[in-house]
């Protein structure tokens, strides 16, 4: 196994596959053939055309739009198609960041291919000269992953939260990282993918932070989302990543992330390093 074959974990997408998901005219995201004949029974809220579908375009306006997608989503949870329903409403827009059309939501946005956003925060500590990372394993009963490894503190960012409040909100519930301890990591950058997952198609934004713990910190976790953490030498968080898929698909890219920042992988050990520093960024 290899580092490359988590990035390629990253990249499973076919276009043909896909017909483009249009509102006013602009992509904003894709569906699959199968899912857009599903949608064909909504004419009054979605158009569906051999190579395209797209918003009726009688719904104008965020609220209208998200109030008439949302009847439809509905119907299609019930009926098992769209699962895990979290009442979470997700940004729609023709890019990452882009003006918002409508609010969708999140357990849809992978049915859809609409760009999403979300925090991972690389919780490491230092001994001396060696380097510790603190991995959490997901619950056993989360829909999506369940019982992979993870980071300290990893999350969703909803409409209704700022990048910083998202990481904030998610360190507390997550880690037991209060708000001014938490407000100290580091924006490190982002990443980005698009790849097929079994709830659909994650064309994914992730803003990752840093964050240097004390050596006598204890994580704890508070909405149930991680089973245990465990702080494990960055040789062992390396290898797991290099040998297995024990990590969560993305946030085995942010480990790769992590190495390269901090010159655990470099070019003279790591003869994928230009295939992996080009691999963060393949969305």
């Amino acid at each position: 196994m290899s580092f490359v074959e988590r990035l390629q974990a990253c990249r499973l997408f076919e276009p043909a596959d896909y017909l483009p998901f249009l509102v006013d005219g602009s992509r904003v995201g894709l569906v699959r053939p199968e899912f857009a004949a599903r949608l064909a029974g909504f004419p009054d809220v979605f158009e569906v055309e051999s190579d395209w579908v797209a918003l009726a375009p009688q719904l104008t306006g965020v609220e209208e739009r998200g109030r008439a997608v949302r009847i439809v989503l509905r119907q299609l949870a019930d009926e098992g198609i769209i699962r895990s329903w979290r009442d979470e409403p997700y940004a729609v827009a023709a890019r990452p960041e882009g003006p918002l059309l409508f609010l969708m939501e999140r357990a849809a946005i992978p049915q859809f291919a609409i760009w999403a956003t979300g925090v991972h925060l690389n919780g490491f500590v230092r001994k001396g000269s060696d380097l510790y990372m603190w991995v959490g394993r997901r619950s056993p009963d989360k829909h999506i992953a369940p019982n992979k490894l993870d980071q300290i503190v990893a999350g969703g960012r909803s409409a209704l939260h700022g990048i910083r409040e998202t990481l904030l909100k998610e360190a507390e519930e997550e880690a037991g990282l209060d708000a001014a301890f938490a407000s100290r990591a580091i924006s490190v950058g982002a990443l980005s993918y698009c790849t097929r997952r079994q709830e659909g198609l994650r064309r994914d934004i992730l803003y990752v932070f840093d964050l240097e713990l004390s050596p006598d910190f204890t994580p704890t976790n508070s909405d149930g989302e991680i089973a245990a953490f465990e702080l494990w030498p960055i040789e062992q968080v390396l290898e797991r990543v290099r040998d297995t898929d024990d990590f969560k698909f993305n946030c085995a890219l942010v480990v790769i992330d992590f190495l390269i920042r901090h010159g655990v992988l470099t070019p003279e050990n790591e003869p994928d390093y230009l295939t992996l520093a080009r691999g963060m960024h393949a969305g």
